[in-house]
């Protein structure tokens, strides 16, 4: 079983106009509200591949109504832990600039604290729970490294989609994979990366401090995929981008949802590849058609 973490879940509220007048009314042309969140869209991808899986996350008020029967339409499985405060609602604006805007979030108390770690108990080993998005305003990184810790204890695998500092703490902890882009690679080593052997090294680098499996995208330019035994490159399909949000969500979904199925990790690079990409090329997530219209362009090339 695969189990995707969203903490600070949101219905995210789209918006388009072709050109926004501050200080005066705008009339949208199109709006949607969309069941939102990083580990909600790892969610998605996974039961369009067909991998199991359950969302787990907090969810309240009227607005976590809202986004449980969306999923539920979407024939999405969950459970999430029931909280008294809203669901935050992020507003996403597509216009002149793709602009967003996005609510802290709702708090929650001990009792629902407690409530959601104690689902940990469900976890056994050959699992992979993945940890993507933000966290409560009122929760540190901690949070996450004690849930890992939780994980790890029953002898199951974890991902975690971070950057930073946060990232870097799991290292230690083994992570299955990671997926930074390559500006955010360059932001951990607090460096400038020029070229692609540069880039490699640093990547390298994650994997010597604990990463099993590194993924580093690099938008229009493909990705790198490091293996514990080998290096693969691929340039990126060709398509025209509609929305990026939620590419790297869904090429994190494509690689572990393939490599549940079948343990090919070739195979789970190029999936991951075709679901990023396919996700990038339309307004919502990418469904499955979309996904396998992409896998015959993606080609595998072995670095090393």
């Amino acid at each position: 079983m695969i189990y995707t973490v969203t903490v600070n879940p949101a219905i995210d509220y789209v918006v388009q106009i072709d050109h926004l007048n501050l200080g005066r009314v705008n009339y949208l042309q199109h709006t949607n509200f969309i069941a939102g969140g990083k580990g909600i869209n790892v969610s998605k991808i996974l039961t369009q591949l067909g991998s199991a899986n359950t969302a787990w996350g907090f969810i309240g008020g009227f607005t976590g109504q809202f986004l449980e029967t969306t999923l539920r339409q979407e024939q999405i499985k969950f459970d999430f832990t029931s909280i008294a405060d809203n669901t935050r609602v992020n507003v996403k604006l597509k216009s002149d600039q793709e602009t967003e805007m996005n609510a802290v979030g709702p708090r929650v108390t001990a009792t629902e604290l407690a409530a959601f770690k104690k689902q940990f108990d469900q976890v056994q080993a050959g699992d992979t729970v993945i940890f993507s998005g933000s966290l409560l305003p009122q929760l540190t990184n901690d949070f996450y490294l004690e849930l890992i810790d939780l994980v790890v204890a029953k002898g199951a695998e974890f991902a975690i989609d971070t950057t930073g500092q946060a990232l870097l703490d799991t290292l230690n902890k083994k992570p299955f994979v990671i997926k930074p882009n390559h500006h955010e690679l360059a932001d951990l080593f607090n460096t400038t990366i020029e070229n692609d052997q540069q880039l490699l090294t640093y990547a390298a680098k994650l994997q010597e401090s604990g990463a099993k499996n590194v993924l580093i995208s690099m938008a229009g330019a493909g990705a790198y995929y490091l293996s514990p035994e080998h290096i693969y490159h691929s340039v990126a399909p060709v398509g025209q981008v509609v929305n990026s949000v939620g590419a790297g969500d869904s090429m994190l979904a494509g690689f572990i949802g393939e490599f549940s199925q079948h343990h090919d990790p070739k195979m789970a690079f190029k999936y991951g590849l075709a679901c990023g990409s396919a996700t990038a090329f339309t307004e919502d997530i990418a469904n499955i058609e979309q996904i396998n219209a992409l896998l015959p362009q993606i080609k595998i090339d072995l670095i090393k």
